[in-house]
């Protein structure tokens, strides 16, 4: 009796072992099943990526050999949301970490092992969504988000406002209506008056013999915009009015939004909305050559809301993968200001990023072409002299606010240093004129900004006299956004 249960003992642990290298045989193989969503901010503290959800079963902690791979599989994405990969060395192995830089956005992660979608990372913006969407709004979206051409992203369709990816689609749906020009479109009526073309073959075979014989099947061409793509625009504004209306209440930026939702709703009202289906817009977008870049982009946008591919707010789970640069959005929010501004003072604004301020540098080392021009952000030229302005989307004037020079961090004293030597060489090259003015223009916190000026520390100059000419050296803080 003893032998048989010692045997049955030795069995069935020989059942459990194999069992449970079974088990671990498939897990080795198999994409892990836990799709993590990973939070950051711009230029904030690194993001540690746990090797968990992107490796197979190990029995050593840490990623191992499995590093390479999730690198090598993501390198696509992690460029495009400026997140640079760091390994660090410590007491229980290796340590990935992620330091986002200049931009928000949300990319996913792959797999080490399969290069499945895993996992995923929203970076948010350090001034909050608020003064993002308020500045998306004085720049007219054009510096919107840019969506990009990678899988959904686990979990991030509840992690940003509905008009962040909302705002873009609309900009390009008034593209879309705005460049719609009437052309010729062929049609297949029933008339009882002829016109253009008489099928005579279906006349004969269905008109005639059921006894219509004054209904004449007629193909002809007439010019009208397209109304099947009309129908299509307008049951995605309407679609888009739906969604911003369930998160509106106090959000100023989707009632903006919805406000202009209704204009545009106004040029396609003539036509019933219909839902576009997913083959037409892949045929469309298909259409060669001639299909103009606006139509392209506005059945894109199109394609976005009928998948349901998350625009955000929480109506979906899982959203699109898109990056922000935020250092571009700010530029583009300064030159909003700075044109403001100049047309109440009869200034003129010309733009770095349209090739308006380039100084040529005459180098006479060949080796030193690459840096062959000064580019400021904005020359504002007024009847009482010349502004040069650069945009800097860090955190300085805040810092320094807070801080004194003495007790700022090295690496920050010497990136403003870097910041006013730029300006002032910027500023040499500002001609002939007597009155010069050099901005730097950083981004605070509205709170900050308030408190700033009622302490009259949101600007601080310093005159700088250069033979005749005198420069005024001026650091502006600017809230980020309105509100």
């Amino acid at each position: 009796m003893a032998t048989n249960s010692a045997s049955k003992r030795r069995a069935g642990a020989y059942r459990v072992g194999a069992a449970r290298a079974r088990a671990a045989d498939v897990h080795l193989s198999r994409a892990p099943e836990s799709r993590t969503l990973l939070h950051g901010m711009d230029c904030g503290s690194p993001i540690v990526v746990a090797p968990a959800p992107y490796i197979a079963a190990a029995r050593e902690p840490g990623w191992g050999a499995y590093l390479d791979g999730f690198l090598a599989r993501n390198r696509e994405a992690l460029r495009a949301l400026s997140l640079e990969p760091r390994i660090v060395s410590g007491r229980d192995g290796i340590r990935l970490e992620l330091q986002p830089g200049l931009r928000a956005g949300a990319i996913p992660l792959r797999s080490a092992v399969t290069g499945l979608v895993a996992g995923g990372i929203v970076v948010n913006p350090r001034f909050g969504w608020p003064g993002v969407g308020q500045v998306l709004s004085a720049t007219g979206w054009g510096s919107g988000p840019e969506f990009l051409s990678l899988p959904l992203v686990p979990g991030s369709g509840r992690e940003v406002p509905a008009w962040v990816l909302a705002g873009p689609v609309l900009r390009r749906l008034k593209e879309l209506l705005a460049n719609l020009r009437p052309g010729y479109v062929e049609r297949n009526e029933v008339r009882s008056h002829p016109r253009g073309q008489i099928q005579w073959q279906t006349y004969l075979t269905r008109q005639l013999p059921s006894g219509r014989w004054h209904h004449l099947p007629c193909r002809f061409s007439e010019i009208d915009t397209d109304s099947r793509l009309r129908q299509a625009v307008r049951w995605t504004l309407e679609r888009l009015h739906f969604d911003l209306g369930a998160v509106g209440g106090g959000d100023q930026i989707a009632l903006s939004l919805i406000g202009q939702i209704i204009l545009l709703l106004e040029q396609v009202i003539d036509v019933p909305a219909r839902r576009p289906l997913r083959g037409e817009l892949e045929r469309d977008m298909g259409g060669g050559s001639m299909t103009s870049l606006a139509l392209l982009e506005g059945l894109r946008a199109m394609s976005w809301i009928v998948d349901e591919r998350g625009l955000g707010g929480g109506r979906t789970s899982d959203g699109l993968a898109w990056t922000l640069p935020l250092e571009q959005l700010w530029e583009r929010y300064v030159e909003s200001l700075l044109r403001a501004e100049a047309g109440r003072t009869g200034g003129r604004v010309r733009v770095g990023r349209s090739g308006e301020t380039v100084v040529p540098l005459a180098w006479d080392d060949p080796s030193h072409r690459a840096l062959g021009h000064l580019v400021p952000d904005f020359v504002v030229h007024r009847p009482d002299g010349i502004e040069i302005v650069d945009a800097k989307y860090k955190s300085h004037f805040a810092d320094l606010d807070a801080n004194r020079w003495s007790a700022l961090a090295e690496e920050t004293q010497a990136s403003m240093r870097a910041d006013l030597h730029q300006v002032l060489a910027y500023a040499a090259t500002a001609g002939s004129s007597d009155k010069i003015r050099a901005t730097l223009i950083y981004p605070v916190r509205r709170n900050l900004y308030e408190d700033l000026e009622q302490r009259d520390r949101a600007e601080t100059k310093a005159l700088i006299s250069v033979g005749s000419r005198q420069i005024t050296l001026s650091m502006k803080a600017v809230p980020f956004g309105l509100a």
